[in-house]
């Protein structure tokens, strides 16, 4: 099931299949390794729901949701 990355659910893991991004948002996470074929986790979620740490190549990073919804998934 493909999903955009801000629907995963808390401890739930996907496999990104393409990033949408402005250039300089998508540069950035290249250069944290989300590339398509990357796994990525579900960690936490902060109670307004605007922020999300994501488990991506042994991190942690927190992005925001807004910037999440152009990235898919496969879960």
């Amino acid at each position: 099931m493909e999903i955009a990355l801000n629907e995963l659910r808390l401890g739930q893991q996907g496999t990104v299949i393409s990033l949408e991004a402005p250039a300089v948002l998508l540069r950035r996470l290249r250069d944290l390794g989300m590339i398509p074929g990357t796994q990525v986790r579900c960690r936490y979620r902060t109670p307004c729901g605007k922020v999300t740490a994501l488990d991506l190549r042994g991190s942690v990073i927190a992005m925001r949701t807004r910037d999440m919804k152009n990235i898919r998934v496969r879960c």
